[in-house]
């Protein structure tokens, strides 16, 4: 039975949506990744990311790449350069090593950035080096 005609998958949490992908834990590939609509990544990845759309790194997740995306939600390992035009959340679990360019950045505590961030809220850029504020 496929996971998008099921409720739950085997570890109980919800499965994902129409549209929504899953790239599991195990899983390595490079090269350039354009995709529509959610995308959760827990497998290691090299190369470039591009949507207009979410992306969520897993636990498992370890990016090295330049993303391009609306929202990043980070909870795994992301090196590179990230432009999110949105929002970028670092999870208390995440390690981010790259410059950060966003409209919103959340912070969680016990979570590891090393890095810059260029913030543009209504047109007026700010730059904040190493003192992001955590949440």
């Amino acid at each position: 039975m496929s996971m998008l005609n099921t409720e739950k998958v085997s570890n109980g949490s919800p499965a994902p949506a129409a549209g929504d992908l899953l790239l599991g834990k195990g899983a390595r590939f490079g090269g350039k990744l354009t995709f529509q609509g959610t995308l959760r990544m827990d497998a290691v990845f090299i190369g470039t990311i591009v949507t207009k759309d979410v992306l969520i790194i897993g636990e498992a997740g370890k990016i090295d790449a330049e993303i391009t995306c609306g929202t990043i939600v980070i909870h795994g390992e992301v090196n590179g350069k990230v432009q999110a035009t949105t929002a970028v959340e670092i999870h208390r679990t995440a390690k981010v090593r790259g410059d950060i360019e966003t409209g919103s950045l959340v912070v969680e505590k016990g979570a590891l950035f090393q890095g810059s961030c260029k913030m543009d809220r209504a047109g007026t850029p700010a730059t904040a080096k190493a003192g992001v504020q955590v949440v």
